[in-house]
């Protein structure tokens, strides 16, 4: 329930580029491209979306915003 939790609050940025993550299979980058999901709770509930594309994404998002904090503070 709670990982559940967390993964509806963790927001996915408009504009990604599902297309440029290559650990994703195919099918889920162009499920996810098509539709667009705000979350990853969205996103996991799409139908072709694997767990492990679920995991890829969220690696994916948590080095970006680790990218974006590190540019912040310099």
């Amino acid at each position: 329930m709670e990982k559940a939790l967390r993964l509806e609050n963790r927001k996915i940025p408009a504009g990604i580029d599902y297309f440029a993550l290559k650990e994703l299979s195919n099918e889920a980058a162009e499920k996810l491209d098509k539709v667009r999901p705000d979350s990853l709770g969205q996103a996991s509930r799409i139908s072709g979306v694997s767990p492990a594309d679920i995991n890829v994404l969220m690696i994916a998002l948590e080095v970006r915003r680790r990218q974006e904090a590190d540019n912040d503070g310099q």
